[in-house]
């Protein structure tokens, strides 16, 4: 993969989770042992939702997890300014309670009603995360101007924005888009599973 570093879209979380299933194979160790969870919660807050590698609603620093039943798939566009935002200093600027977990419904499986849910929930995270680094507001302002976008956030603890499009055609026209106007922002079109 070729992805920003400390961009907030779990790259080390990937890897780490992947050399832990190598771990597992190489040492024929039980899956389900719940030392590996914490092993990997250890590593870092994004790790043990990548050893799933399902879709999943994630709460706390990431050790309470809800599995999703059913997910679609979904046109996304991913925009890195090129900076790195520091996950630490992000929570540290971080003040005031976070919001109420999300609750994702049952029949949430549709890209119309993965959308509605969605747009409840936010990201504690992206105010302190662009106050650090103003680029990022100027990433979703960029996101929500493109045609085709029904939701823009920061992903993680930033820097890297994801939009979600009303199509795959649209996906990859803003990519474009975003790319002909912002050469030096790292910018790529994909979808959720």
């Amino acid at each position: 993969k070729n992805l920003p570093v400390a961009s907030g879209i779990g790259g080390g979380s990937a890897d780490a989770a992947a050399v832990i299933r190598a771990l597992i194979r190489l040492w024929a160790l039980p899956a389900d042992d719940p030392g590996i969870m914490e092993i990997a919660l250890s590593l870092g807050a994004d790790v043990p939702v990548c050893l799933i590698g399902r879709p999943a609603v994630m709460r706390g620093i990431g050790e309470d997890l809800s599995l999703l039943t059913a997910f679609p798939t979904l046109p996304l566009v991913l925009v890195n300014p090129g900076v790195a935002v520091s996950t630490p200093m992000v929570f540290k600027a971080r003040t005031g309670p976070f919001s109420c977990s999300l609750s994702w419904p049952a029949d949430a499986d549709s890209a119309d009603r993965a959308l509605k849910t969605l747009i409840l929930a936010g990201n504690d995270l992206e105010a302190p995360a662009t106050a650090l680094s103003p680029e990022i507001g100027t990433v979703l302002a960029s996101l929500e101007a493109e045609p085709g976008v029904r939701l823009a956030r920061m992903s993680g603890s930033g820097a890297t924005c994801f939009a979600i499009t009303d199509s795959e055609a649209a996906a990859q026209a803003a990519a474009q888009a975003l790319q002909n106007k912002h050469p030096d922002w790292w910018v790529r079109h994909t979808s959720t599973f």
